[in-house]
């Protein structure tokens, strides 16, 4: 143990390298004991994703169990090690508070070398549902291929091996990227890669499809061929060659997954010191962007004057600037292009499914004053009668719309032209543009009656802590009500096509615009006066995070 000087002047003993693994094993399991008892939701969803991941787990291994023997056996095995692997390099992009006990900006200020504390955070990070997942996939993975001694031997080392490798990928690019992404350029940058892996994503599904219907897995050994000697899927693949008797392949392997780790934990010791020694500038430059006239310029101009022109102004600036806001955004279009347009190109879709657009653009209307987090007070000081609580939502509502009103005329057009089914745009439009004023008339509604606080801290964290319960109320009660508000216009479109009267379809278009206007209108008109009146316990509650 080692004297270190703290900034006050005393001298504070600093742990040795052997001394600091219990020490972070056990603050790792005293935060998280401490985390479950905050409070009873949380709690619950941490036991229901323990449930869940154990029973995931277990199915795994019994699947791989089952195919041991199999002649495609070891192909599976190699790229699933490898898309688990992709998920370990992904997440802290996604969610890079997703474990605050491992948080290396919290251990800046404290006495300690960086590499016996790369040394403490390896072994404290294997607690946990991820890596019991991985630990699972890698025990089924050497059962299914493993035959003979030398192949056991190679599971013994692949297994702890391909945790290791995924784990230290994990804390490597969280630590690289801490500062990138607490910063606002960073998290848009954050958002550009997420945005990447959600549309691989569909591709991966459009992919699996194809598969089957091509022939199975054996299509895919040409790429398995090359995975199985990429890092961590090396490791398992080693214990192929060792069952197949190409020990010097095998060795081969081992020695990638092993160079790989050494890798990995170098980079993350030198991102881990860069991190404790160098200062933060990520927002030096901020002020410097900072404009200094307050006039409206470009399209902002065309918005009309008083409070419903600020106000509309303000939300689509929250879009294009706020990280939060602008993920939640771009989500919601990439998924609401992908989804009908892939299953349109896959030939099993239909032009009704880029109702799927509508859907994911109104679900922004849903928390509206949560949106702007504890700032809302400056709002709520502007509110003193429902006729100003009416002009702010619908200026809300009003930004909203223009960008999803565009966005779901083309997102309908591409899905018919992909499709050739020009005869429904009209009809699809209509159903979208009803099922859009009716999610927002809920969604208004559900910002009065049902707002929660969104944690500024965390880039993905989206609902404080004990209030999981009011976003779960709010989002799926408003889906249930947009679905009944949708009804007439539903049932008008079924009724036409089981009639037979497919030449009347255009007439759901200015059916379902007039339709979605007015639900709108009235959901906003009604929602105005309960706002108001609840404005105190408003801000109460969104002031939480």
């Amino acid at each position: 143990m080692t004297v270190l000087d703290s900034p006050a002047g005393h001298a504070v003993p600093a742990v040795g390298g052997q001394g600091l693994v219990p020490v972070f094993v056990r603050l790792k399991l005293t935060l998280l004991r401490n985390g479950l008892r905050q409070s009873s939701g949380r709690r619950a969803a941490y036991i229901a994703s323990l449930v869940v991941t154990l029973l995931l787990a277990a199915g795994q291994v019994a699947g791989l169990v089952a195919l041991r023997g199999h002649a495609q056996a070891e192909t599976l095995v190699v790229l699933l090690t490898a898309v688990v692997a992709l998920g370990w390099a992904v997440m802290p992009l996604f969610f890079p508070s997703g474990d605050e006990t491992l948080d290396p900006s919290r251990l800046v200020m404290l006495p300690l070398r960086p590499r016996p504390l790369i040394g403490a955070l390896l072994v404290s990070s294997l607690i946990g549902i991820g890596p019991l997942f991985t630990l699972a996939l890698a025990i089924g993975s050497v059962i299914a291929v493993a035959r003979g001694a030398a192949a056991v031997v190679a599971a013994v080392v692949a297994v702890p091996l391909t945790l290791l490798v995924c784990v230290a990928l994990a804390r490597s690019v969280a630590t690289a990227n801490v500062r990138l992404l607490t910063s606002r350029r960073g998290r848009d940058l954050a958002l550009l890669s997420g945005l990447v892996v959600a549309v691989g994503l569909q591709f991966v599904s459009f992919g699996a499809q194809r598969l089957g219907r091509a022939g199975g897995l054996s299509t895919l050994e040409p790429l398995a061929d090359v995975v199985r000697w990429l890092p961590p899927a090396s490791a398992l693949g080693a214990v192929g060659s060792a069952s197949e008797g190409a020990y010097g392949a095998a060795v081969g392997q081992v020695l990638l997954s092993v160079l790989a780790l050494g890798s990995l934990v170098w980079l993350w010791q030198r991102s881990l010191s860069k991190l404790m020694t160098s200062p933060d500038g990520s927002t030096i430059a901020a002020a410097a962007d900072r404009g200094a006239g307050s006039e409206r310029s470009g399209l902002f101009a065309l918005l009309p004057e008083g409070r419903t022109g600020a106000a509309t102004e303000r939300s689509l600036r929250y879009i294009a600037r706020d990280p939060k806001t602008k993920a939640t955004w771009v989500a919601a279009l990439a998924i609401g292009l992908i989804v009908p347009v892939l299953n349109a190109v896959q030939g099993s879709g239909s032009v009704y499914l880029a109702c799927f657009a509508a859907g994911m653009l109104g679900m922004q209307m849903y928390n509206q004053f949560g949106q702007d987090t504890s700032a809302f007070w400056m709002v709520a000081l502007s509110i003193s009668s429902s006729r100003d609580a009416y002009v702010e939502l619908r200026a809300r509502a009003l930004a909203l719309l223009l960008i999803t009103l565009p966005y779901t005329v083309l997102v309908t057009a591409v899905t018919a032209a992909v499709l050739g089914d020009w005869a429904s745009l009209p009809a699809s439009m209509g159903v979208s543009f009803a099922l859009l004023g009716a999610m927002l008339a809920t969604g208004a509604m559900a910002s009065a009656l049902v707002p929660y606080s969104i944690p500024q801290e965390g880039a993905f964290k989206n609902v404080a802590p004990g209030q999981a319960g009011l976003a779960w109320i709010s989002i799926l009660g408003g889906l249930v009500a947009s679905a009944l508000l949708c009804a007439p216009v539903i049932w008008l479109t079924v009724w036409l096509h089981v009639a037979d009267l497919r030449g009347w379809l255009w007439l759901l278009l200015p059916v379902g615009a007039v339709y979605g206007a007015f639900v709108g209108w009235l959901g906003v008109r009604l929602a105005a006066p309960r706002a108001a009146a609840r404005l105190p316990e408003i801000l109460a509650a969104v002031s939480k995070g």
